[in-house]
């Protein structure tokens, strides 16, 4: 028989090694984890210098950056194959949603269609957000434009952004099951009724100008006579 010394010794031995595995598993999931979130960080930053090269017609620089992000999003799919609830992290809902708002702008801007959540591997609610943040680059996108007195593009931008708007708004269950989605909405709404405000003024100014212009060369022309 053993004595309770004997039992007392067992137990706490098996309690250490028990302990012991557990925090060797947390180790291992504290690195994963400090990688997840040093490989979203990075994502980001790359789908944002992507919507900057897109502005500036750097297609090809911006598709490498978005392969580069894309291969960090295959990365982490397998990374948190152990560790599935890491994909719910805020790190991650971030990076996929800037990842999104970069591929939908260039297709938008360079093949002129829209970009399904389907095509890039993106979560529908990261889609749906990141098409709604869009908006804001297109208002960008306009005004560039309108600084270059290209209004036809700028015309072009603001009714993309009113496509996408009604779109949303027409998605009644979305504001319950996408968070967030209310108030980049009500930005979306103030980008798009300032943009207009934009358009019609430069192109009232344009108008103007080539009446001027008109009127100048008639002054000219009766004046030789």
């Amino acid at each position: 028989m053993f004595s309770n010394n004997h039992l007392d010794g067992c137990k706490s031995l098996s309690l250490k090694n028990l302990l012991g595995k557990i925090q060797g598993e947390l180790q291992k999931r504290e690195k994963v984890h400090g990688e997840v979130q040093r490989d979203m960080r990075r994502a980001t930053r790359l789908s944002k210098q992507a919507i900057l090269f897109t502005h500036q017609q750097r297609f090809k620089d911006a598709k490498k950056l978005l392969k580069e992000a894309t291969g960090l999003f295959t990365k982490l799919r397998f990374m948190t194959e152990t560790y599935p609830d890491m994909l719910y992290s805020g790190l991650v809902d971030a990076a996929f949603q800037e990842y999104s708002e970069a591929q939908t702008l260039l297709t938008l801007v360079e093949e002129n269609r829209f970009i399904s959540s389907e095509e890039i591997s993106v979560p529908s609610i990261a889609y749906v957000l990141g098409l709604a943040d869009v908006i804001g680059e297109l208002r960008r996108r306009a005004l560039d434009s309108l600084r270059k007195e290209d209004i036809k593009t700028a015309e072009n931008c603001l009714h993309l952004m009113e496509d996408i708007y009604v779109e949303l708004m027409a998605m009644d269950e979305a504001y319950m099951l996408v968070p967030g989605l209310r108030r980049k909405s009500d930005v979306a709404r103030h980008l798009i009724e300032t943009t207009r405000g934009d358009i019609t003024i430069e192109a009232r100014r344009s108008s103007l100008e080539k009446c001027m212009e008109n009127l100048e060369k008639i002054v000219k022309k009766r004046t030789k006579r």
